[in-house]
């Protein structure tokens, strides 16, 4: 049958959230969302992301989960890719670049995607190489920078 990839729908929030807690557990790092959370952001008044699953057989094969954005600099909308998980059984065999390639199809359809933009940890290599293979390159003369829930609230608070 072969592995298969669909847009996730609300019904699909647990398997979201089983597939984005197993990519926190491979990279070392803590989960905070509830599914409730997933279904408030994914299927909410103005949904936050969007997402694609990869399914063989009925068991979980990968996710990517994604947001539109908008760049002057680039001319229009993109899609921001903020995970991308695949099963360690299906690593290598280009699920992966599939995954990317199912969500640059339906950001381009949804909102007019003309980029993809992404962020990789320093300390997974091996997914850098992925990345680099398929051509992306790093950005170059600016800095993320993040505001935390406590800093958001301090600047709400300014209204």
């Amino acid at each position: 049958m072969g592995v298969t990839i669909r847009t996730a729908g609300r019904s699909d929030v647990e398997r979201l959230d089983q597939a984005l807690a197993a990519l926190a557990r491979d990279l070392g790092d803590a989960y905070h969302v509830s599914p409730g959370a997933l279904e408030r952001a994914g299927w909410g008044e103005v949904p936050a992301f969007r997402a694609q699953l990869a399914e063989e057989e009925g068991a979980l094969a990968g996710l990517v989960l994604y947001s539109p954005g908008f760049s002057t600099v680039r001319g229009g909308s993109g899609l921001y890719v903020s995970d991308l998980w695949v099963a360690g059984t299906q690593r290598s065999g280009g699920l992966g670049r599939r995954l990317l390639a199912a969500a640059y199809g339906d950001a381009a359809q949804a909102w007019g995607a003309c980029f993809l933009r992404l962020q990789v940890y320093d300390r997974t290599p091996a997914a850098r190489r992925f990345y680099d293979r398929l051509g992306f390159v790093p950005a170059k003369g600016h800095t993320d920078l993040f505001l935390d829930e406590a800093g958001c609230a301090a600047l709400e608070g300014e209204r």
